[in-house]
């Protein structure tokens, strides 16, 4: 199973292309542009749901300047509108069709607080270092060839005190797609080509953030499974989601004997009593906070007196 691997002992780190990102921009686009773009909308649109609810354990902070950073059509911003304490909102994103996409409902979708929209390249942050008091990205950041080097500038952007919450695609993603793939291209081409984005793994998203030198990072995860009623209907909102294959090794072309062969033996590995198929998305949920003289600070090594082995006494 192909994995993305970031952690390293070194401070400096050499950047892997792994992703086309000018295909990405089409692919975003193209869904953007798509006659049932919407329909695509319902696992983005509760994963920032989610992310969002997680502010609600942070009291007594003024958001002036949030970024919803790889915004897609918007959803974090929709679920930041019921906060008085979120003042301004930009959106970026690389896709300008997407970004644009409900820009007739905006009055509608943002009653208290219209987001800026900025078109943007989301490996590069084009924020004064500082200047910003929240950072989310939900379901983006995964197709950045320079995740190390992004998540600093997250925090070089922030200003002290300042939050980067988030959430990325795990390693799990998709695994049943891309286990039927193997199946039924090792049986009809005699090997396996790159049909399903490579992943990150929970302890990397960790290791990343206390790199970049982010205080108190905290990661959980879970398994959020779709039911679908064929393969092919997977394939066909991933497409108008934006999340078609984008690995640069990619195949530019599939057999329709080994698609076929791949939605059999999805349905053979995987199916569902009623006729239906599970795909599993990982979720990696995570927050980092930017250093500041405030913030709780670990005891020097060393320093206890107390052993463990005398709580108990």
């Amino acid at each position: 199973m192909p994995l993305r691997w970031f952690s390293s002992p070194r401070g400096d780190h050499d950047v892997h292309m792994i992703f086309d990102r000018e295909a990405k921009r089409m692919q975003r686009n193209r869904a953007a542009r798509h006659p049932n773009s919407i329909d695509g909308d319902y696992l983005r649109n509760e994963v920032a749901a989610r992310v969002c609810d997680r502010l609600l354990d942070i009291k007594g902070k003024q958001w002036e300047n949030v970024v919803d950073w790889g915004s897609h059509a918007g959803f974090v911003a929709r679920h930041l509108q019921n906060r008085d304490d979120v003042k301004t909102i930009t959106m970026c994103d690389q896709s300008s069709d997407m970004l644009h996409r409900d820009v007739s409902r905006d009055r509608e979708q943002y009653p208290r607080i219209v987001p800026h929209r900025l078109v943007c390249d989301e490996e590069v942050l084009p924020f004064k270092e500082g200047s910003i008091d929240l950072i989310i990205s939900s379901l983006s950041m995964h197709w950045t060839n320079d995740l190390p080097g992004v998540i600093i500038q997250a925090r070089q952007s922030l200003r002290p005190d300042g939050i980067f919450l988030g959430a990325i695609y795990g390693e799990r993603t998709l695994k049943e797609l891309r286990n039927a793939f193997y199946v039924a291209e090792q049986e009809r081409e005699g090997g396996f080509r790159p049909h399903v984005s490579p992943f990150t793994q929970v302890s990397d998203v960790g290791n990343l953030l206390m790199r970049a030198k982010f205080a108190l990072p905290t990661v959980d995860t879970e398994d959020i499974v779709v039911n679908y009623s064929d393969a092919f209907t997977l394939m066909r909102d991933l497409k108008i989601m934006g999340e078609s294959n984008a690995v640069i090794q990619r195949p530019l072309y599939t057999r329709r004997d080994t698609l076929a062969a791949a939605a059999a033996a999805y349905k053979s590995m995987y199916g569902l009593p009623d006729g239906s198929i599970p795909a599993t998305f990982q979720i990696i949920y995570f927050i980092g906070w930017a250093p500041h003289a405030s913030q709780p600070k670990p005891k020097a090594r060393g320093s206890a007196t107390v052993h463990f082995g005398d709580l108990d006494q």
